[in-house]
């Protein structure tokens, strides 16, 4: 009997290969930060069969299945009927969106999409919030283990929303049975062009020191996220996690890592500055950031661990990838400015903050006088 056809043989081979026995994969938030990274990841992983990308716009990964739609819009059920997980990351944190629409976005569009996959037939949804879901408490402990409470409040930036999606997911599979949803929490996320209020808190020319404060600085790599994604979609480990580089470091370690130094001011000074600064909205960020830089909310990643998963970052290689990442910019109080004004900043020495935000209110002013 004569061989097979080559690409007879080649189909063969593809059907019994290991990508052909894993699962169908749809990620949300495709085309852009961890969305993209990780449809790339799990589009070159023989463990994963096929990648179906959804977002508002195709992204560049070539082997993904696209779906070009807003994650609210109820026709998501269609295109994702065949596929085995979800991964939902079509998130809007952005500091400069306005907060209710952040939240109507943030928010309908789990809903949607959880509702969504139950009636496509999907087994497994992997959601991704954040460790600040737990708080940023003098009282925390360290390590904090993923069982512990989520004793945050909503008035950080999106922290609100995130404990929204935590609701919902706990909701989930009693809605839908057969559901299984699983949340994912990473510490201070790095790379990949993230911006935050945290991240942001290194492009200032002084490093703000409440006193009386316990920081504590975790970090975790958008390429640790992504594999710690990868063993959520894989089923090698389910539930509520947490990732993050192994450990902590101190603020003096974080000072002398970085070379900046610190300006430290009474609780009752900060507080009331970013407060009221934000309330006529010349910073993006609400006082409660500021408790997230006083307080420690280290995590264990304890049940990651216990699967095999390590981290292939460290503390110290994050933060020195942030601060590369974030040279050249200058934050005063949340926001931006330009290098004339961060220059003229930067000599005020431990009275950057508050003559950076002082040179804010009158700019403002003198514009609405203009108007």
């Amino acid at each position: 009997m004569s061989s097979p056809d080559p690409q007879v043989r080649a189909a063969r081979n593809q059907s019994t290969s290991p990508a052909a026995r894993g699962p169908v994969v749809a990620v949300t938030g495709a085309a852009y930060g961890v969305g993209a990274l990780l449809t790339e990841r799990l589009a070159a992983s023989d463990e994963v069969k096929q990648v179906l990308a959804i977002d508002e716009r195709r992204g560049e990964c070539a082997a993904a299945q696209w779906h070009i739609l807003d994650v609210r819009d109820p026709a998501i059920a269609d295109k994702l009927r065949g596929a085995d997980v979800v991964v939902h990351l079509a998130l809007d944190l952005d500091l400069e969106t306005d907060a209710a629409a952040r939240t109507a976005y943030n928010v309908r569009g789990t809903q949607t999409v959880l509702t969504a996959a139950a009636a496509a037939g999907v087994h497994r949804v992997v959601l991704c919030t954040s460790a600040m879901v737990y708080g940023a408490l003098p009282d925390n402990e360290l390590p904090l283990s993923e069982d512990a409470e989520l004793r945050a409040t909503a008035e950080a930036t999106g922290v609100g929303d995130l404990l929204e999606i935590e609701r919902l997911a706990r909701r989930a599979p009693r809605a839908h049975p057969g559901l299984n949803v699983t949340v994912v929490r990473p510490a201070v996320l790095v790379g990949g062009g993230t911006d935050t209020a945290l991240t942001r808190y290194f492009e200032s020319p002084r490093l703000l020191v409440v006193a009386g404060s316990r920081p504590a600085w975790q970090f975790c790599h958008v390429e640790d996220l992504c594999s710690a994604l990868e063993y959520a979609v894989l089923e090698k480990v389910d539930g509520e996690l947490t990732v993050g580089c192994d450990g902590w470091l101190e603020q003096e370690e974080v000072e002398e890592l970085s070379g900046i130094r610190r300006m430290e001011l009474p609780s009752a000074v900060a507080l009331g500055a970013a407060a009221r600064l934000h309330r006529i909205g010349l910073t993006p960020s609400p006082a409660g950031d500021l408790a997230y830089t006083m307080y420690p909310w280290v995590v264990s990643g304890s049940r990651l661990h216990d699967a095999g998963w390590r981290p292939q970052y460290t503390n110290e290689e994050v933060l020195a990838e942030l601060l590369e990442e974030v040279s050249g910019r200058h934050t005063v109080a949340g926001r931006r400015l330009g290098r004339k004004d961060a220059t003229a900043a930067g000599a005020a020495g431990a009275t950057v903050a508050l003559l950076g935000a002082a040179a804010v209110v009158r700019r403002a002013r003198k514009a609405r006088r203009r108007i």
